[in-house]
């Protein structure tokens, strides 16, 4: 018995011994961000909002476009993504192209209009709820929330309490802002989701840096490919509405693959007084073809083609002007011999 008790004990030290050695292995390669250029076919993320509400066309898209479009992803044999898989596909490289379909807002037009049709084919999303507005007025109640969380292909994601420009919001305020829903969620669902999205996609690196304490993941509003490189609090999503939801339009982004990058310069989207940034894209070095790249941005609030330099694999855009108040975008892409690749950016701007 004496002898079993010691050996007991010294498999116990050296089990603790292993995990300390793990953990510290794991901390190092977090620390060191270890990325590497792959063959991900990626994710890519589609953001509505509004459902056969003509009066918003911004935010609107109508019931028969939205499955015709629904259709073109069938048809092309992509596959949903389901968000209960994300932590297992998302740390590895796709050999299969993923849709990801989201929803922000929770405006009573999704309940009426898309849910019969997505519950019907079972179609899998996230619903992204503020919690100040539920029950008002054009949005959804808890009831009709939780009825949609109960589905196992619907998930519920934090959208913030008050959705409001919180970009603008002092640290402490935006931190309330952020206990506020969490609690909302914790009492009405008994959790709070993983998923989080930053109203209008702005954000600041504080505040995304308060957010990583609360979720798992955080989407913008930035057009893009999801691939595994991806920082998870800046995903990326290609907004769909009455304009820029043709049917060409969208038949050719839901083909569109990641642009991926090691790493982007300035770290911190929101411009105070270095505007406009100097951006700065550290590619791979195995990565090829990037003498193709386009970018186009919208400083002077008018889009125009970017001025580029490239070094190896850094690509330095030179922008033309300062961005106006209150958001400013880039889009890149990059005819590759497979496909067309796609990277978008937004800036947030402070109003001087």
């Amino acid at each position: 018995m004496r002898v079993k008790k010691i050996l007991s004990v010294v498999a116990s030290i050296i089990k603790s011994f292993i995990i300390l050695i793990l953990l510290f292995i794991n901390s190092k390669a977090e620390e060191n961000n270890i990325k590497y250029y792959s063959k991900d076919l990626g994710t890519l993320a589609l953001m509505y909002h509004r459902f056969n509400e003509d009066k918003y066309p911004s935010t609107n898209i109508k019931m028969n476009v939205f499955e015709k479009q629904i259709n073109i992803i069938k048809n092309k044999k992509y596959e949903f993504e389901n968000p209960k898989n994300f932590d297992i596909e998302f740390n590895k490289p796709k050999s299969q192209k993923k849709i990801l379909i989201t929803i922000d807002d929770a405006f009573t037009s999704f309940y009426e209009n898309a849910w019969p049709f997505l519950k019907k084919n079972k179609i899998p999303f996230i619903l992204f709820v503020s919690t100040e507005p539920v029950g008002r007025k054009g949005y959804m109640t808890w009831k009709q929330i939780k009825e949609i969380e109960n589905e196992d292909f619907a998930f519920i994601g934090n959208h913030s309490h008050s959705h409001e420009y919180l970009v603008d919001f002092k640290f402490e305020d935006f931190k309330k802002d952020i206990d506020n829903s969490i609690n909302i969620f914790n009492e009405k669902l008994g959790y709070n989701p993983i998923f989080f999205s930053y109203p209008f996609g702005e954000y600041t690196l504080e505040q995304i840096n308060y957010i990583k304490k609360k979720f798992k993941y955080a989407f913008g509003q930035h057009s893009g490919v999801i691939d595994f490189n991806k920082d998870v609090y800046e995903l990326p999503r290609f907004p769909i509405n009455e304009k820029y939801g043709d049917l060409k339009r969208f038949n050719f982004l839901i083909d569109l693959l990641p642009l991926q990058f090691k790493n982007i310069e300035p770290e911190d989207k929101y411009i105070k007084n270095n505007n406009p940034p100097k951006l700065i894209i550290n590619f791979f070095k195995n990565q090829k073809n990037l003498k193709n790249i386009n970018c186009f941005s919208d400083e002077g609030n008018k889009w125009n083609k970017s001025n580029l330099t490239l070094e190896e694999n850094k690509l330095t855009v030179h922008f033309r002007e300062k961005f106006q108040f209150r958001r400013g975008r880039i889009n890149c892409s990059l005819n590759d011999i497979d496909g067309w690749r796609w990277l978008g950016l937004q800036f947030s701007v402070k109003l001087n």
